[in-house]
């Protein structure tokens, strides 16, 4: 990682060139803003090189999460009918639907 603490403060002259390079029409208070704002950014994360992440193992969440399987099997089902009337509308044993595909 290249090494932030020499960088010197944003300018608006580079906000105004990547506001131009992505198409965008900013005027001079947003321009002004952005520009607070991305040194607001840039002195953050130079804060959090200060902090020492030696003994810290490398992790891609801050909650481990385990994915808990079950064996896929068919089982029997009896609730059939009270499904079919959650539908908004039936055909016999089947949901109908609107007819997508024209002949």
């Amino acid at each position: 990682m290249k090494d932030i603490k020499g960088m010197t403060k944003i300018t608006k002259e580079q906000v105004k060139k990547v506001a131009h390079l992505a198409r965008l029409e900013l005027n001079e208070n947003e321009i002004n803003n952005h520009a607070e704002q991305l040194q607001k950014i840039l002195d953050y994360i130079i804060q959090l090189e200060k902090i020492d992440t030696d003994d810290v193992p490398c992790t891609t969440r801050a909650i481990e999460v385990v994915n808990v399987f079950r064996k896929d099997e068919k089982k029997k089902s009896d609730c059939n009918e009270e499904l079919l009337e959650l539908g908004p509308s039936r055909e016999d044993k089947y949901f109908k639907v609107p007819k997508i595909i024209n002949d």
